[in-house]
Order: structure tokens, then sequence, then C-alpha cells
């Protein structure tokens, strides 16, 4: 009796190649090709490659003191279908699908190494008290023409001109390229990524598309990650680039991605909703935890040199600790609206993060929160940026010390991811200072 992967293959004969891929620490996938033809053992027994190469660099290549690589003899891992199952990939030009995978031990147990298992072993916290996270995120990205060194916005498809500015929620700016996005949205609608809105955003040539909100966290992490690598190669086929660098353009707004995200008890009821605008306790403890760690947790979202350029004052990007009602200067925001949908907006993140560690640092700290009934600051009112507040770190250094040095993170991340990842930024860190921030910009431009 075949599974239903195999039965997927058999039903798809157009498709001739897949590509088996995990997220690696910053969100890169790795993996492998495959033959359609030979794929069984890969379907039903799954396929191994070294535990390292999930902890990779941002240019592909080995943390040089890292305990996956020689200590342990660079040991493989078994890497297994996740439950998202085959995914087209359209801007490619043969008939693919990708089988996105995730890492075990041989024994059967996760690798705490792997982002995946970091969010799902969140999430399997709050099942245990009853709970599901619902969430949702706001991915803002920008167009642009990297044929030449300067970064410019693309060429408009219907017009021939360049238009060289800033367009907030212009219709023009959208129907500029809509070539572009019809085929966006049809790679969403057979990729099972439930794209919603879309406008034109503050930086020039820079968009925002909204996923709708799912009770499955793990799914919004891989509908997330799938979206980033999709965009990015369905630019490539209209002549231009997708990127979510953080902040491509020093005079323009940078990128974030933006997590909405409530709390159902096992009886579907919102916990954050007490009939009102204020919301409930539960609520203000889930906002609590984001706040107290959220410095530590910089790192993950503002995990690049060029992350740090977004974080500055009065360029929509929070950066100090503190929360609001309707109000997106501040770090979190409670959105108005019907009472049933009450929830959490955090604006933290930059377009540039691994979805999986990013949604697993927020619900982690939320969940943090609500099990120690902490308590919040007031919510502030007014203009962030003008407020005295303690802030994120301002650089990646700072930013790097704080998460390894970190004893909140510890509560809900692993304490081998914890320090595979500052392992990482380090030598990153070092590599990204002997280059020039235009040799930083081709780095980040196509791989974050």
């Amino acid at each position: 009796m075949s599974t239903p992967l195999q039965s997927w293959l058999r039903d798809h004969p157009e498709v001739r190649t897949i590509r088996v891929a995990a997220s690696d620490l910053n969100g890169q996938p790795r993996g492998k090709r495959v033959p359609a033809r030979f794929a069984d053992k890969v379907l039903t027994g799954g396929t191994r490659f070294p535990m390292s190469v999930l902890n990779l660099d941002i240019w592909g290549k080995d943390i040089e003191d890292s305990p996956l690589v020689f200590e342990t003899g660079d040991r493989d891992g078994m890497l297994l279908p996740t439950e998202r199952g085959f995914v087209p990939m359209p801007w490619l030009d043969a008939p693919t699908a990708m089988l996105p995978i995730w890492m075990f031990h041989e024994d059967g147990t996760p690798f705490a190494g792997d982002p995946r298992h970091a969010l799902n072993a969140v999430i399997t916290r709050y099942r245990d008290r009853g709970l599901t996270p619902v969430v949702a995120v706001e991915l803002e990205f920008f167009l642009i023409d990297d044929s030449t060194h300067t970064l410019q916005v693309p060429i408009c498809p219907n017009s021939g001109k360049r238009r060289s500015a800033a367009e907030t929620m212009s219709i023009r700016a959208l129907d500029a390229f809509d070539a572009f996005f019809t085929d966006l949205y049809e790679a969403c609608e057979v990729m099972d990524i439930p794209a919603d809105t879309a406008i034109s955003e503050s930086g020039m040539g820079q968009f925002e598309i909204n996923l709708m909100h799912s009770d499955d966290a793990l799914k919004a992490a891989d509908d997330a990650w799938l979206f980033k690598t999709m965009i990015k190669g369905l630019a490539r086929r209209h002549g231009f680039a997708a990127s979510f660098m953080a902040k491509p353009y020093e005079d323009y707004s940078g990128s974030g991605m933006h997590a909405h995200f409530s709390v159902l008890d096992d009886a579907g009821r919102n916990v954050f909703d007490n009939g009102g605008p204020e919301g409930t306790d539960t609520l203000r403890h889930a906002i609590a935890g984001c706040l107290n760690a959220m410095h530590d947790s910089t790192l993950i979202f503002a995990p690049h040199q060029n992350s740090y350029a977004r974080l500055v004052p009065e360029a929509h990007a929070p950066s100090g600790l503190c929360w609001a009602y309707e109000n997106r200067t501040a770090a979190i925001r409670v959105p108005s609206g019907a009472p049933a949908a009450r929830r959490i907006e955090h604006r933290s993140a930059g377009g540039d993060v691994n979805p999986y560690l990013a949604l697993a640092a927020i619900l982690g700290a939320a969940l943090m929160g609500i099990e120690d009934a902490q308590d919040p600051p007031p919510p502030i009112t007014g203009n962030a940026y003008a407020l005295d507040l303690p802030h994120m770190p301002s650089d990646w250094s700072t930013a790097i010390d704080a998460f390894e040095q970190s004893s909140v993170l510890p509560r809900f991340l692993a304490p081998e991811l914890i320090q595979n990842f500052a392992l990482t930024k380090r030598q990153e860190r070092r590599g990204m200072a002997k280059l020039s921030p235009e040799e930083q910009t081709e780095i980040y431009l196509d791989t974050v």
C-alpha cells in the first residue's frame, strides 16, 4: 500500500525531480535534489545529512568552533518529512516539488538545533496547558533592480519607467507590477500559502503581504518560510530581486515581519478577550512576558549586521521596550477591533528573520509571562520614540552577548540552539567586519 507522499508523486507524473529541504538557523533551505523515480527511500525512510548543515553561516560555511563538526565527527542526522507534504515550486522552469523535512537523532528524538523543532517545543508547552496560539504574520519586502552596483526600483513593465519614490498604500505601485503579483498569488494558491492583502509600503519599491491567521503555529511558520523562498525565486523570473533584507536603502524605512497572535483555551475561547477593548489579565501577562524577553531575544529579531540599520528612531521600527493600544510606535501593539479578535501584534522582528525562531521567541516569551502571571508596565500613549524607555540592543555585538548570556531564554529555547546560534553570529560578525557595506549588501540581498 502506497503512502500519501507516494500517491502524490504518482498523481503528478509531470514532476520529475524533487527537493528535500530543511531550514537552517538563518532560514536558508538546505537539502538535496532527488529524481522523482528514486524518491521512495526518502519518502518512506527519510534522508541523512550532517547535523552541522542546519548550523552554517550566511555564506554556507561550517562554524569553526561548533561542537557539531569535528568534535562529533560531523555526525549525520536523520531528516524526515514534515506533515506539510509536497509543495509545488512554480518559480522553476521544470515541474518540481519541495518536500519540507526536519532533523532527528538516530533514536528518533528531535534535534534541538533545528529551528522548526524549537517552535514545535513551544507549541507543545501551550498544548500541555490546554492552550492553542493562533498566529498570523505580515511580511514586508523590497523589489529591487540589482543589475548594477547601485540598488534601484525595477523598471515598471507597463511604462518602461523607473519611479524612485516611496508610495505608501499606492494602487498605482501595485498595478505597475501586476504581472508579478498575479503570479505571486497563483503560486501561493498552489503552495497552500494563505496570502491575503497586498499593499505598497513606505520604502522605495517596498510592499507588504499579509498571511492569514492559523491555529497551527507550525503551519504559519512554514507558510512564512515557504513564502520567502518562493517570492525570491519568482522575482528572478520577472527580471529583478525580491529581498527581505532589513534595510537595503539608508534613506527609507526597513522591512519587518510583524506577528499577530491570540491564544485559545480548550473550549475555543480567546483568553485575551474580556468583552471590552482593554483585554484580560492573561493578555497583559503575555505582553509582560514578551517585553521581559525582548532585550535578550534581539538577536533572533535582528540577526544580521544590516538588521541594526533598521532599529533607529522614527523609522517605523520600534526598538523601545513598551506596549500600547492601537499605537504603531510601540514594540507591542494591541490592535483595536472586535473583542473576540483581541490579539497582540509583536512589531520588533525584521523581515530578515528565521520565521521559526521568531515565532518560537515570541510565543515562548508570551507563555512565560502567562505562567508567571507577570505584570507589564502601564501602556504608553503618544510617540514612543520621544519617551525615555529601555531599548533593545542597538548593535550586533551587544545583541549576541545578551542572547548568549540570557537567563530568560533557556526557559523556552534549548541550550544547544542558543549556543549554536551565538557561535554562528560571532563567526558572521567576524566575516562581515572584513567587508565593505556594498559587499555586505550583496551577501544579504538574496540570502535573508
